[in-house]
């Protein structure tokens, strides 16, 4: 084999492709004209690996999370891997029954960062090294075309849509999924701003909301509970809608509180049911052009947000018919929800608390492993309460404690004392503190708990946080 030549025939075409796209395509072709591998280019586009070029195969991978398989080890290390048996590689991800041998080099930009692969396997027997040195060359120049094209190409909508689809469905609470909706309206859509109302009620704000936001908010909040419940009947009765960003056109009266914010474009998608939803708001203050199928991507993302907003009351439904934890004995959701209804404010304090990498162990260890932790755990937190404190157990690693102080710094203690007992089992826990307000549902202090918790998970795990009174 003349690898000379199979670099020339490779790259002669390269500097004419106008797209990233088509630079793979040329250079898989060409290259499937010397050997008859099974050859691919997975570029990176956000958290993964995307096929963008394939031949030699009934079937490829069009996607791969990083680090999965010979093509993620070499994305990740940025090192070529050459195997002459793939039988004996647990990283090897079955793409044909008959291949034997895999070569994978990293796609490298100018600055040495790795921006993809390119990978041939082969079926037959073959001398790898050869084909080492000139696939890393045709990676090299793929990946500077590349880079002169403008990247990879960049994520499409409905890829975007897809990913925040997968976070829906596993989003642990309902503030989760309202987050993760309103996250991805504005990254679909394009534009800066995304507010739910759900049940007459405005879903929490991002942790550093726009300017936008912040005005929509205060003139919804402002307008009263009637200017909300006309915004999501109108959505329901007449569908979805959107603003052609045309100066001139007055907006209806409904939509008067945004307009006063300083909304030019808007997209009003309606969520779940017209009884218990509500209504999934997208604006910006740019005049802008919104299309039907940014819309239509809209009402996609508003149905599984009710679907996965459905699955978590369910969830909670369940939970509540359950009086006590058989694994650990602990209280259940059904006296868990009959105590917090009680709560003193200013005095009873909902400390939520997480099993830091719970998940771990049972993916590592078994579910079996996974139990004993739990009971352990919950055995080490009870010694930790004082007599009174109440402990439940309202999920897989999810625990509650429910207890009664007479300032919030003394809640703080109790949960540091909590984490050092989980400390000294092997265990370590977040816990975020929340204390009823007046007139605050119980569900809304457990929710700041939650807020609260998330926000030590975000800061590490193993520790305390406080919600604000």
């Amino acid at each position: 084999m003349d690898h000379q030549r199979v670099i020339r025939d490779v790259t002669v075409r390269l500097p004419m492709a106008s797209s990233t796209p088509e630079a793979c395509r040329w250079t898989v072709s060409a290259l499937s004209r010397h050997t008859p591998a099974t050859i691919s280019v997975l570029l990176a586009v956000h958290d993964r690996l995307r096929c963008v070029a394939a031949t030699g195969a009934w079937q490829v991978f069009a996607t791969v999370p990083a680090r999965t398989g010979i093509v993620g080890r070499v994305y990740d290390t940025g090192s070529p891997a050459v195997v002459p048996d793939v039988t004996v590689d647990p990283d090897y991800l079955p793409v044909r029954p008959d291949v034997t041998a895999e070569l994978c080099v990293p796609v490298l930009d100018p600055t040495g960062r790795a921006i993809g692969v390119l990978d041939l396997q082969w079926s037959e027997p073959i001398d790898l090294e050869p084909w080492r040195e000139t696939t890393q060359q045709l990676a090299d120049q793929l990946g500077a075309r590349i880079a002169a094209l403008g990247g990879p190409p960049a994520e499409s909508r409905s890829e975007k849509l897809l990913r925040h689809a997968a976070a829906l469905s596993s989003a642990p609470t309902e503030a989760d999924v309202l987050d993760v909706a309103a996250c991805a309206a504005r990254e679909v859509s394009g534009l800066s701003t995304a507010v739910l109302l759900i049940a007459g009620q405005l879903g929490a704000p991002p942790a550093v909301p726009s300017d936008l936001e912040t005005r929509i908010r205060v003139e919804l909040t402002e307008s009263g509970p009637g200017a909300l419940v006309r915004m999501v009947d109108r959505a329901h009765r007449y569908g979805a809608g959107y603003t052609l960003g045309e100066a001139g056109h007055p907006p209806t009266e409904d939509y008067r509180p945004l307009t006063r914010a300083g909304v030019r474009t808007l997209v009003a998608v309606p969520v779940g049911p017209p009884d218990a939803g509500g209504v999934l708001l997208v604006a910006d203050e740019r005049a802008l052009r919104p299309d039907p199928t940014t819309v239509s991507l809209m009402e996609l993302l508003a149905g599984q947000a009710w679907t996965s907003l459905d699955r978590l009351r369910t969830l909670a439904r369940l939970r509540e018919q359950a009086s006590s934890d058989p694994l650990t004995g602990l209280r259940h959701t059904g006296p868990f929800g009959q105590r917090i209804a009680a709560a003193t404010p200013g005095r009873t304090a909902l400390l939520a608390i997480d099993v830091d990498g719970f998940k771990t162990v049972n993916d590592t260890y078994g579910h079996q492993a996974g139990d004993r932790v739990l009971v352990g755990l919950a055995r080490a937190l009870e010694g930790a309460l004082r007599h009174g404190d109440e402990l439940y157990r309202i999920g897989g690693d999810e625990f509650v404690a429910v207890i009664e102080v007479s300032r919030p710094e003394e809640a703080v203690r109790i949960a540091e004392r909590l984490t050092e007992a989980a400390r000294r089992v092997g265990r370590t826990i977040s816990v975020g503190v929340a204390l009823p307000r007046p007139g605050e549902t119980p569900d809304r202090t457990l929710r700041r708990a939650d807020q609260a918790l998330y926000a030590v998970k975000r800061q590490g795990r193993d520790g305390v946080h406080l919600s604000a009174a």
